[in-house]
C-alpha cells in the first residue's frame, strides 16, 4: 500500500505540473497533504512535517544559493565571465577553441546558476564564431554542456546543494568528486558532437545580440579567475586538508572554518564585491542594487526546493521511507544505477532538472540512510538522472532552440541528445569512481 501512495503521488505531481501547469511549489505542497493523509497522518500532522521539511531543506540552502546567485551575478555584471572566455580562446588559438569553450563553461558555470550562464555565455559564443569563422553549434555544444554538468553535479548549484544537505554528504567530498566527474563528462561532448553539429546551419537571431564590454573596462584575468572559483579553492582545499590532517591541527581547524559552504560562498562575495566593485569604481549602491537583482532571481527556486523537502519529510513521518528502504534492501540493482534511473524518469516526465533531482532524493532516501553506499555519489547520480534527455517540456530546450534559430527537430537531435550524452557519461562515470570511493 505504501507503494501505491508513494507512486500516486508522484504521478499526482507529474500531471500537476505538465497537464495542470499548477506552480511547481503549489504542486508539491498538495503531493505532500496527499501522501501524509493517505498514509493515515492528521492533517494538522501532515502540516507540521510539511513546516519541518521546508525548514531543515532552507535552513542553511538559502544562504548558500543566496550567496551563489550573488557572486554569479558579479562576476556576469563585471564583465569577468568575458574576460575569461576571451582570453582562453586567444590562448589556445584557433584548432582547439572548442575544447578551450568547454574548459571556459566549467570554470564561469561553478558560481553561475544555468539560466545566468546560459544568458551570458551564448552571446559570448556568437561572438566567438563570428570572428573565427566557425560553426555556431560547433563551438556553442561544448560550452552548453558543462554548464549542465555544473548545473547538476557541483555545490553551489541548487539541486546538487540540497541533495548533500539532504543525505548528509560531505560537501567539500561532493565538490571534489563531482569536478573529478565533470571534466570527462563534459570533455566527451566535444569529440561526439563537434562533426555532427557542422551540418546544422545555426544561426543568432539578433534580439539576442549584445553588446560586449570593452576590454580597457575589464577586470584583468587574472581576478577574473579568482573571484569565479573562490569558493571551489576554499571549499576544495579544506577538503583535501581534512584528508590528510588530524581533528587537531590549528590548520584543520582555519580549513573547516574557511571551507564551511556558508562561510565559503560568504568570502567569496565580500572578495567579488571589493575586486569586482570596489577596486574599479563602482558605487556601493548600484552594486547592493544588483545583488537584490539576483537575489529576485532565485525566489521560485528556494520555493521548489522547500516544496521538495516537505514531501521528503512527509514521506519520513509517515513511514513511508522505512518501508521503501526495506524494498531495497531486497533489490539487486545498484543503489547509483537506482539514483539516476528515478530522477532520469522524472526528468523526462516533469522537465526541471531541479524538480527531477528533489523528488528522486526523496524517494532513494532511504538507501542512504541504510548505508553501505556514498552519500557523495549518490547527490552525483541523481545529479547525472536529472539532466537526462531535455525535450519539450524543459525551458532548457526552448531557450537553446530560440538562442540558436533551431527547429524543434534540430533541436532534439542536438540540445536533447547532448543533455542525454552527458547524463549517460556522468552514470558511468559515477559507477567506475564507486569501485575506488
Amino acid at each position: 500500500m505504501p507503494i501505491a501512495i508513494v507512486f500516486t503521488g508522484v504521478l499526482l505531481l507529474l500531471l500537476l505540473i505538465t497537464v495542470g501547469k499548477l506552480n511547481a511549489f503549489i504542486a508539491f505542497i498538495l503531493v505532500a497533504l496527499f501522501v501524509g493523509v493517505a498514509q493515515g497522518l492528521p492533517v494538522l500532522g501532515v502540516v507540521g512535517a510539511i513546516q519541518k521539511g521546508i525548514g531543515d531543506t532552507l535552513s542553511s540552502l538559502v544562504m548558500i544559493l543566496g550567496f551563489g546567485a550573488m557572486l554569479g551575478k558579479l562576476v556576469a555584471d563585471s564583465g569577468a565571465a568575458q574576460h575569461i572566455t576571451q582570453r582562453l580562446v586567444a590562448a589556445f588559438g584557433l584548432k582547439y577553441v572548442h575544447w578551450t569553450l568547454m574548459f571556459t563553461g566549467l570554470i564561469v558555470g561553478i558560481p553561475m546558476f544555468y539560466n545566468v550562464g546560459f544568458v551570458i555565455m551564448v552571446p559570448l559564443v556568437f561572438t566567438v564564431a563570428a570572428s573565427t569563422g566557425l560553426p555556431l553549434l560547433y563551438v556553442g555544444l561544448p560550452m552548453l554542456a558543462s554548464l549542465s554538468v555544473t548545473h547538476g553535479f557541483l555545490p553551489p548549484h541548487p539541486s546538487p546543494t540540497a541533495i548533500a544537505g539532504m543525505f548528509k554528504a560531505d560537501m567539500g567530498k561532493t565538490l571534489l568528486l563531482g569536478l573529478v566527474l565533470s571534466i570527462p563528462t563534459a570533455a566527451l561532448v566535444v569529440p561526439v558532437f563537434s562533426k555532427r553539429s557542422k551540418k546544422y546551419d545555426a544561426k543568432p537571431r539578433d534580439v539576442f545580440k549584445v553588446d560586449l564590454i570593452p576590454g580597457d573596462q575589464l577586470p584583468s584575468l587574472g581576478i577574473s579567475l579568482f573571484a569565479a572559483l573562490l569558493p571551489v579553492l576554499l571549499i576544495g582545499i579544506s577538503a583535501l586538508v581534512r584528508i590528510f590532517t588530524g581533528e587537531q591541527d590549528w590548520i584543520r581547524k582555519v580549513a573547516d572554518i574557511a571551507g564551511d559552504p556558508v562561510l565559503a560562498m560568504l568570502i567569496s562575495v565580500l572578495a567579488a564585491i571589493y575586486f569586482l566593485g570596489v577596486r574599479r569604481g563602482k558605487k556601493m549602491q548600484d552594486i547592493t542594487d544588483a545583488l537584490s537583482d539576483s537575489v529576485a532571481g532565485i525566489a521560485m527556486v528556494l520555493l521548489v526546493l522547500g516544496g521538495a523537502g516537505a514531501l521528503k519529510q512527509v514521506l519520513v513521518e509517515s513511514g513511508v521511507s522505512n518501508y521503501i528502504g526495506e524494498l531495497m534492501k531486497a533489490s539487486d540493482i545498484s543503489p547509483l544505477v537506482l539514483a539516476w534511473l528515478v530522477a532520469a524518469v522524472i526528468r523526462v516526465c516533469v522537465g526541471s532538472a531541479t524538480v527531477a533531482g528533489m523528488t528522486a532524493a526523496g524517494i532513494v532516501l532511504p538507501i542512504v540512510s541504510l548505508g553501505g553506499v556514498s552519500p557523495e555519489l549518490m547527490v552525483l547520480s541523481i545529479g547525472a538522472g536529472s539532466i537526462f534527455f531535455s525535450h519539450v517540456n524543459d525551458g532548457g530546450f526552448w531557450m537553446f532552440k530560440e538562442y540558436f534559430n533551431l527547429s524543434i527537430k534540430e533541436t532534439l537531435a542536438t540540445w536533447s541528445m547532448m543533455e542525454t550524452t552527458v547524463s549517460v557519461a556522468g552514470l558511468i562515470g559515477v559507477l567506475v569512481l564507486d569501485i575506488f570511493v
